[in-house]
């Protein structure tokens, strides 16, 4: 326990961001890096509890009251050893995971929670900045071969660990680059895509292949995968978008977030935004902007927030976004005792840069004009039934409160139902359970085809990147134990032995 007097002394601080106005002007990354004295003071807050409820909330197992104790004695080297133990990307997680490890802090019992997520991104940029990050090389190969189909998160937590275990790996990408949502559904002020190109870059040195524009069951044959490896890994994620099938879903004006949302990240990398959209397209599909026009945002999650940030940058007349639900209570109630993730208010740094934000409203129809162009909205406020334990259950439309409202471009946010159906998996014909997801075991990630596993949002659905990598590391394992019989790579169901991370097979 790096101070003891830490909690009682310090309180929780984050890093300063750009200014509003200046950050609006670009799409870079605006969270600064926090001063040494500032990131002491932060670790100290840890409390080295007797029962760290941190490492259940984190879906990855990491070792937090240790990490922490190696940031406050700044033993950097030791920090990124245990914190790349349980995690493959810290670089991501430290950027855009949602922190559930934060909610089951022991200290937010009665204070605010430590501020875990930028100390594990302050780790691992510092551990890059002194030279600690080094391409890991297995130096045995045991001659079998894996094909990893899809290169989000969880595709690529997967191929590092059945890299590390000395099998060669390759990656399958339908995209131009990898990434996934991370590429292609993240803006850049959130995340900037050298951050990937950086990860990438180490794990092609450690011997892992990526094959672009390789859309597997188009223009790469499933039969070859089948033939040529010995495992195949689906983790191409959820990509089926929930629509929202009211009269004027056809109008030009109304599209689905990530048409949005791709277009921006491709113009930021110099790229032609309408090249290979691989998103279910609309009858009419354009070249997509804010600039203004006024902006509904249909769905209060973390995408429809991107949404908003990235109109604030396009300059749109006026951002509004939707949510079906009624608004969150702003703490914890007795409903969402600790240490249990609290369902309560956020407020997303694109909210801070300027949204109207509305609960409780239906889209009742989409309003065009003569051109077949999106005029408006006919929307109506809901009231919503509670539970006893406080979960709305059912809703009515309030009487009277049927309007219209001004729109000219209206993003679909409202989450994935399922991965892509057609195509690779109807032709590979593996089982999907009852949401539509590929179906395997909670334990083995195994689907009814013995050679191939699955992970990530193509096994349990739409979810977090923290819960991808988990799934990528846990179904690189079960891959690793049916290749070979038995497996090296760690689990997180594994107690954690020490500080220095299980080494693969040929160190």
């Amino acid at each position: 326990m790096g101070k003891p007097t830490g909690f009682l002394e310090f309180t929780r601080e984050l890093p300063s961001k750009r200014p509003v106005q200046e950050r609006l002007q670009d799409y870079k990354e605006f969270v600064q890096r926090f001063p040494d004295e500032k990131l002491n003071q932060q670790a100290s807050r840890c409390m080295n509890c007797g029962i760290p409820f941190c490492h259940n909330g984190c879906p990855l197992g990491n070792v937090i009251p240790e990490f922490n104790d190696a940031v406050y004695d700044k033993n950097w080297k030791e920090a990124y050893d245990i914190l790349t133990s349980t995690n493959n990307f810290p670089e991501f997680t430290g950027r855009i995971c949602p922190a559930p490890c934060e909610s089951a802090c022991v200290l937010g019992i009665n204070q605010p929670a430590i501020a875990i997520e930028e100390i594990e991104k302050h780790i691992i940029e510092i551990a890059f900045d002194k030279g600690f990050v080094k391409a890991r090389k297995p130096n045995i190969r045991t001659g079998k071969k894996v094909a990893v189909v899809g290169s989000g998160p969880a595709g690529l937590a997967a191929a590092a660990q059945l890299n590390y275990a000395g099998h060669t790996v390759t990656v399958f990408e339908r995209d131009d680059a990898a990434g996934g949502l991370l590429r292609y559904g993240i803006p850049d002020f959130k995340m900037e895509k050298w951050v990937i190109d950086r990860r990438v870059a180490l794990m092609e040195e450690e011997g892992v292949v990526f094959k672009y524009n390789a859309n597997v069951g188009v223009n790469v044959s499933l039969n070859d995968l089948m033939r040529e490896y010995h495992a195949i890994v689906l983790s191409g994620g959820s990509t089926s978008p929930r629509d929202l099938a009211i009269s004027g879903r056809e109008l030009s004006g109304v599209y689905y977030a990530m048409q949005f949302l791709k277009q921006q990240n491709k113009r930021v990398a110099g790229k032609d935004p309408l090249a290979n959209p691989n998103i279910e397209s609309n009858i009419h599909f354009e070249e997509l902007s804010a600039k203004g026009k006024h902006v509904v945002v249909i769905g209060g999650g973390d995408t429809g927030s991107d949404c908003v940030g990235t109109s604030n940058r396009h300059g749109a007349a006026s951002i509004t976004q939707f949510e079906l639900l009624p608004q969150p209570p702003a703490g914890r109630t007795q409903h969402m005792p600790w240490p249990t993730y609290p369902m309560t208010l956020k407020t997303s740094s694109s909210h801070e840069e300027g949204c109207e934000r509305q609960w409780a409203v239906a889209t009742k129809s989409f309003i065009g004009d003569e051109n077949g162009k999106l005029k408006a909205l006919r929307i109506v406020d809901l009231e919503w039934k509670i539970t006893e334990d406080g979960r709305p259950a059912s809703f009515i439309e309030r009487e009277g409160s049927e309007r219209e409202i001004p729109c000219e471009l209206a993003l679909l946010a409202m989450g994935f139902v399922h991965p892509q159906h057609e195509g690779m998996i109807e032709e590979l014909g593996v089982e999907l359970d009852e949401r539509g997801n590929v179906k395997a075991g909670e334990k083995a990630f195994q689907t009814n085809i013995s050679k191939v596993f699955t992970c990530g949002d193509m096994r349990r659905g739409q979810s977090l990147v923290v819960w991808a990598i988990s799934e990528g590391r846990e179904c690189a394992r079960k891959t690793d134990e049916f290749l070979m019989g038995y497996s090296l790579l760690e689990s997180k169901d594994e107690s954690f032995a020490g500080h220095v991370p299980l080494k693969p097979i040929g160190y």
